[in-house]
């Protein structure tokens, strides 16, 4: 049990005794009672305010009387013993000046002298003149060089003391002594400043010796300082000394503050008040005072009563502890009366009175905490009665009956007390806080001050009650609770405010500060209760409950009008009961009254809340229900969403008022009802929408979601229990697929009309500007983005509540998206390849000669080995189409994340049924073509080559895709990818042409094959090597995929959309650019480098042949590098036009797109295609392949493009330069020049090695779509079977996070997972090894198979799949 309520038990047992059997204190059992008048009153507090000025201080005035002069003593003491301390130690380091100081201290002294100085001693204009002098010798150079040599302390300061002697005593007479003690004043100064400079710059932590040394240095310098302020120097220099002389009392209110103010609270005249005193000023003396205190002492040490006994305290303890403080408080104020008025003491045994102490604390209970502070009046210490420092308690108390009545017995004891002190203390009291209420220049005068009791009593009217309290012996906590009391009858009349009822409180409660205790008259009701009487616990029991009623129907009253727009605030009144009434301990709540309440304020404002709702049916919705609209709706639920958000908002903090929430019982009344009549309303504007034949506009049914879920809301939050009327979601759906079908058919002209409006420029301010990297998009990007975000915010910001029914949502906008995706990047790819197949000027003037022309054209430069490739002029506008793609990416990524694409997928697959009843039924099929590679293609060409290029097309002649061009080769490699999607059977036919600049294009073959979606059921891709009608063969890659209503499946087509449209347009740049790398990375060029031309010794060995040659020399590596300069030449022009209008990641992809077709063609001087046949192509010499892997490492470096000052790579990164193409290059030199016998064991240990691994892998892994297949390069597909591994799909492509990851996952595969796919090739070019190469193709065919059928195997048996549940979070 806490500490209060024992207090309160115990002292509540002794007030109900006292209640029960109505036994009192003294005053009970007095014969004869009469009450407090006017006159009685006043004359009692006259005669406290009039005794008040008696015991004041007398006033003292002063008066000068001159002294003789006194000679000016100056200390012996020289500067040398003052200095001993440094030149004692004149060597040690600890007590010289730091590096540096001198020249700090030159800037500081600068200060000084410019009176920038912060320090204020240092403004003075003889100082400054005494630091002038010795700041010209310190700038001296040979004394600054010589101190920044030596650094010690005595050099310094002698050179300022004789400067500042020199300096101070010119103009003095010969007998003027004075001055020198300002040059030790100077000197202290200078010091001083000396010890700042060393504090600024933390020097006193390396020096804390010399610091001590300047320190007492100081000190003695200013042991005679005080001869400066002499009282020679005062009064014009003759000195002299004051007596005091005291001012006699007049006698006159004039001199009366308390006197005053007696008056002014009781409304009478001065006149009248000075003729009473003059009357009684002959009783009402000090001695009398004294003989009260006399008095009071004999019956406290009595137990009469006359004072207070055991019976008013509930302890004794509680009694001896302030009979102690009595009788300590009564013998200060008698010591006080015999220091105010000394002729008493004659009369008074000084036996009788204690020592007086001013330091003296007496027991908490006495006035002992207050100081003399207490006593002073309004006008200030000079007219206080007495100066003590121990206040005092009561004298005359009554305990009984809190009536203003007094006895008759006994009237005469006291000359200054009252007989009934505390019913006189409560008139007055009451008087006092009566007047200064209604004096309004008391307020104005006061509410300046933070104090609360400056709104209450003046503090003229808080002397007065000081003294009346003190004289009269009222207890501290009696004070307080008769104060509150009077407040009490106040509030409950109407008299006072309910911020003057909270402001009484406070005064009342809390503790004293310094200013408290200097106008205040009552202690803190926090003081320990068990120290108060009986009668103040009961009285303080009967202030609380009369208040706690009187709140209560006020509150009651105020809350009333809670609903309204300007209602009057309840919190005052709810602080003031919590604060200060249910809070103290005192109190006794009813619990069963204050239920009674509650029930009966939640009743009416429910009845409140149905009038309100009534009203605004009657406003908003018409009675004719054919002119009902959504709108009457929407305008209804507004208003009773702006009245619960108003409420809500209004108690926010507080939400319950004595346990009834305000907002519960309103929505609990209206919501029920609007969310009937809204469903009725909506049912039947539906249904005669639907019978007029007639559609309610989409966003009539939007607004109308937003005011039906936020109405929804706000029933949730307040009535948690209770489900809402009406699901209104399934009630509206209808308008969001309404508005999806809409965007779905228009989606096509937004995206035609941004790319038609599009200049496809970068958006800079003027031509000349170098654009940034957000600059280097055009608008059109922007705009179908713009548009994009805006479909799904719309969606987004009606806050869909229904999960399923928002992800299908996403899911249509998905398709839409990608709708307009795949029509933007048709409409780009269009565009850029019309701009990047134009001719060049060469081929235009070529394409106007005659056939003759152009045949002595080519025929020359054959002769001349000419073959000059001019740089392609890109245009700017084709690199921003390239920026808008990876622009769309990043995009596209951005929104795939705000959507929360994965979320969504696991909504609707939680709700889907189980897989035994799908009805799996797919009516569109995507296929994936990807043209690969051909071999031995025709010959179209005079040089024995073609320029072979693809076209797929369907059997209508439809075309559907077309490659890029290889120039001049027979084994092409496009790499090249396509989807198509069919709904059934589909016949493509794949057409290979060869390109010629003059005259139509060459067919070089045609192949066939048929997609089929029934031979692709396990959906594994397939290879084909197809037969060409003419000759040679084409390899086509085939996957297909069905196309799934799935968010993710409509994300990952848009991705893989817009990352082929990069891809092929990147294709497109460098397919510009491959042809001068063909021609600069060949066998001829290598030729012409290790035959450095034609010459007479060349022609002469020829006819010589058959005589043996010597070994040719090899190329020196300046030869080998100038090989290169052309190339990269022709990059640096080339990249030069890019860097204008490509964004920095668009530039890297060009330049990995090149580098990998420099791979390409380093990889094709080395060995030929991967394929079971042996090759034509000859093995290089050691000397070519050191030259091959010489220009490997040169165009490494050029495509690195490292920065020879700053060491900072601008090119392409180093993880990508070293792809796996470069890994197998780089390695196959260990491999080129060895036996055919090792190549073929180191084949097969390979083979071996990668089997065991993957069929470990297989056993490993359970799940059938986790499985991989081995990867056998391009052998793998010689028979056209499949491969088991699904890397490019369109769900593993739905986001760049998922592309890049099957990138870093495609090439850690290809570095831990070796192949002898190198070593094969290589053997293609050994004769020998042609029975080898045959075996090991039938050998891969065996283990594809296999793979394959167990992939189907394993599918096949696989059954049921986790559901996954999820809530979907928005975007």
């Amino acid at each position: 049990m806490s500490t209060s309520s024992t207090q309160s038990r115990r002292i509540n047992r002794r007030v109900d005794s006292l209640q029960s059997n109505g036994a009192g204190s003294r005053e009970g059992s007095w014969p004869r009672k009469r009450p407090v008048t006017h006159d009685e009153a006043y004359l009692f507090a006259l005669r406290v305010a009039y005794l008040a000025y008696l015991l004041q201080p007398r006033a003292r005035r002063t008066q000068h009387v001159p002294a003789p002069p006194v000679q000016v003593q100056r200390s012996s003491t020289s500067i040398n013993d003052l200095m001993k301390d440094f030149s004692l130690l004149r060597d040690s380091k600890s007590t010289r000046f730091p590096h540096g100081f001198m020249s700090e201290l030159e800037r500081r002294l600068t200060g000084v002298l410019m009176g920038k100085e912060r320090k204020p001693e240092y403004n003075d204009a003889t100082i400054k003149r005494t630091f002038a002098a010795f700041f010209n010798a310190f700038t001296e150079q040979s004394f600054k060089k010589r101190m920044e040599k030596d650094r010690r302390v005595e050099d310094l300061v002698l050179i300022f003391f004789s400067n500042a002697t020199k300096e101070l005593q010119k103009g003095k007479t010969p007998g003027d002594d004075a001055w020198k003690l300002m040059v030790d004043r100077h000197l202290a100064l200078f010091i001083r400043l000396i010890s700042l400079v060393l504090k600024d710059h933390d020097w006193v932590r390396d020096r804390p010796e010399l610091t001590s040394r300047l320190a007492t240095l100081e000190s003695k310098l200013l042991a005679h300082d005080q001869d400066l302020a002499a009282s020679t120097s005062r009064n014009g220099g003759s000195g002299g000394s004051t007596i005091e002389v005291i001012v006699p009392l007049s006698y006159e209110i004039k001199d009366m503050p308390l006197v005053q103010v007696v008056a002014r609270i009781f409304g009478v005249t001065s006149t009248l008040v000075q003729s009473d005193i003059n009357k009684n000023k002959a009783a009402w003396t000090e001695r009398a005072a004294l003989h009260d205190l006399k008095t009071y002492q004999m019956y406290l040490n009595l137990n009469s009563r006359k004072t207070l006994r055991k019976e008013d305290f509930d302890s004794d303890d509680a009694y001896e502890t302030w009979k102690k403080g009595e009788t300590h408080d009564l013998s200060q104020m008698m010591l006080a009366i015999i220091q105010a008025n000394p002729e008493l003491a004659k009369d008074t045994s000084a036996a009788s009175l204690p020592h007086f102490n001013r330091q003296v604390n007496s027991p908490d209970t006495s006035d002992a905490a207050y100081p003399e502070a207490l006593r002073r009046t309004s006008s200030g210490p000079e007219n206080s009665s007495y100066v003590i420092d121990q206040p005092v308690d009561m004298t005359a108390y009554n305990s009984g009956d809190q009536s203003p009545i007094v006895t008759n017995e006994d009237d005469d004891i006291f000359t200054f007390v009252p007989p009934d002190a505390r019913a006189y203390f409560r008139f007055i009291l009451a008087r006092a806080l009566t007047y200064d209420l209604n004096d309004p220049s008391v307020q104005q005068s006061q509410n300046a001050d933070t104090d609360p009791s400056v709104n209450i009593l003046s503090k003229a009217s808080t002397e007065l009650l000081n003294e009346i309290c003190l004289r009269w012996r009222v207890p501290q906590v009696s004070r307080a609770i008769l104060f509150l009391d009077i407040i009490r009858d106040k509030f409950v009349d109407q008299e006072i405010t309910l911020d003057t009822l909270d402001a009484a409180f406070n005064f009342a409660k809390e503790p004293f500060s310094d200013h408290r205790k200097a106008s205040s008259f009552i202690s803190s009701l926090l003081s320990d209760r068990t120290k108060w009487t009986v009668a103040d616990v009961a009285l303080n029991q009967r202030i609380l409950s009369a208040l706690h009623d009187a709140l209560l129907r006020d509150l009651y009253e105020v809350l009333q009008h809670c609903y309204e727009q300007k209602p009057p605030s309840a919190g005052p009144i709810i602080y003031v009961l919590e604060e200060h009434i249910n809070n103290d301990p005192s109190f006794a709540k009813t619990t069963k009254e204050l239920q009674t309440f509650r029930a009966q304020l939640y009743e009416a404002l429910q009845q409140k809340a149905h009038e309100i709702y009534r009203s605004f049916l009657e406003k908003e919705v018409p009675q004719d229900q054919y002119t009902w609209e959504f709108y009457h709706v929407i305008q209804m639920g507004k208003a009773v969403v702006s009245l619960a958000q108003r409420i809500q908002k209004r108690y926010r903090k507080n939400p319950e008022v004595l346990g009834v929430n305000p907002l519960t019982a309103l929505v609990e009344t209206i919501l029920p009802l609007y969310a009937e009549d809204a469903r009725d309303i909506v049912a039947r504007i539906l249904q005669l929408a639907q019978e007029k034949g007639e559609e309610v506009p989409i966003e009539d049914g939007f607004q109308l979601y937003g005011e039906l879920i936020e109405i929804r809301r706000i029933h949730g939050e307040v009535l948690p229990g209770t489900v809402f009327a009406f699901h209104i979601e399934g009630l509206l759906a209808d308008f969001v697929w309404r508005w999806i079908r809409t965007t779905e058919s228009t989606i096509t002209d937004w995206v035609d009309q941004a790319v038609k409006q599009d200049t496809f420029s970068v958006r800079t301010e003027n031509k000349s500007q170098i654009p940034t990297e957000e600059q280097r998009h055009s608008v059109s990007v922007i705009d179908i983005f713009s548009s994009f975000n805006q479909t799904i915010d719309r969606i987004v910001q009606l806050n869909w509540d229904d999960d399923l029914q928002y992800a299908k949502f996403m899911t249509a906008l998905a398709k839409v998206v990608g709708s307009g995706i795949a029509r933007y990047c048709e409409l780009l790819d269009q565009k850029f390849g019309k701009e990047m197949d134009r001719l060049t000027p060469e081929q235009q003037l070529a394409a106007n000669q005659t056939t003759q022309e152009k045949w002595l054209r080519v025929a020359k430069d054959a002769w001349s080995n000419k073959e000059k490739i001019e740089p392609f002029q890109f245009f700017p506008e084709s690199f921003v189409k390239l920026n808008n793609i990876d622009f769309a990416s990043l995009q596209l990524d951005k929104l795939e994340r705000e959507v929360n694409v994965d979320a969504c997928a696991a909504v609707i697959q939680s709700h889907a049924p189980p897989i035994t009843q799908r009805q799996r039924k797919i009516n569109n099929y995507v296929f994936t073509i990807k043209i690969v590679e051909a071999e031995n293609l025709k010959a179209c060409d005079m040089n024995g080559l073609s320029d072979p290029y693809v076209v797929l097309g369907d059997e209508y002649q439809k075309r559907l895709a077309k490659t890029r061009i290889i120039y001049r080769n027979l084994n092409p490699r496009w790499d090249e990818t396509v989807d198509i999607t069919t709904q059934g059977p589909l016949n493509i036919i794949a057409t290979v042409w060869d390109w010629d600049t003059l005259g139509d294009h060459d067919c070089v073959g045609r192949a066939s094959l048929k997609l089929d979606p029934s031979h692709f059921g396990d959906f594994l891709p397939r290879e084909y090597w197809l037969d060409l009608d003419t000759q040679g063969r084409i390899l086509l890659r085939v996957s297909m995929e069905g196309e799934r209503d799935d968010i993710q499946f409509y994300f990952g087509k848009a991705f893989r959309t817009l990352k082929r449209t990069e891809r092929d347009m990147t294709r497109k740049i460098t397919d510009k650019l491959s042809a001068y790398i063909n021609h600069c990375l060949s066998r001829r060029a290598l030729k012409s480098l290790l035959s450095k031309g034609i010459t007479m010794s060349s022609v002469s060995s020829y006819f010589n042949r058959n005589k043996p040659q010597p070994p040719p020399q090899a190329p020196t590596e300046a030869e080998v590098m100038n090989a290169l300069k052309p190339l990269f030449a022709y990059f640096d022009d080339n990249f030069a036009i890019m860097n204008q209008t490509l964004t920095s990641g668009a530039m890297v992809m060009v330049m990995t797109r090149l580098w990998k077709e420099v791979l390409a063609t380093v990889e094709a001087l080395l060995v030929p295609p991967l394929s079971d046949k042996l090759s034509a192509q000859r093995p290089l010499m050691q000397q070519e392949v050191d030259i091959i892997y010489k220009w490997l490492q040169y165009l490494f470096d050029f495509f690195h493009a490292v920065d020879e000052e700053t060491g900072e790579a601008n090119g392409v990164p180093l993880d990508v330069l070293r792809s796996p193409k470069y890994f197998d290059i780089t390695t196959l030199n260990f491999f080129y020049f060895e036996a055919t016998e090792n190549l073929i064991r180191t084949s097969e240990r390979m083979a071996s090695a990668t089997a065991a691994r993957q069929q470990k892998e297989r056993n490993r892994l359970s799940a059938p779509a986790s499985l991989a297949a081995p990867s056998f390069g391009g052998a793998a597909g010689l028979v056209g079977l499949t491969s088991t591994k699904r890397s490019k799909s369109i769900m593993l492509s739905r986001n760049l996070g998922t592309i890049r990851k099957a990138k870093e996952e495609k090439w850690k595969e290809a570095q831990a997972d070796p192949n002898d796919d190198m070593i094969l090739r290589i053997l293609r070019m050994r004769p020998e090894a042609e029975r080898y190469l045959k075996d090991r193709s039938r050998q891969k065919e065996r283990l594809a198979a296999a793979a394959a059928a167990e992939t189907i195997v394993r599918q096949s048996l696989a059954s049921g799949g986790g559901r996954m549940m999820s809530s979907l979070p928005r975007r």
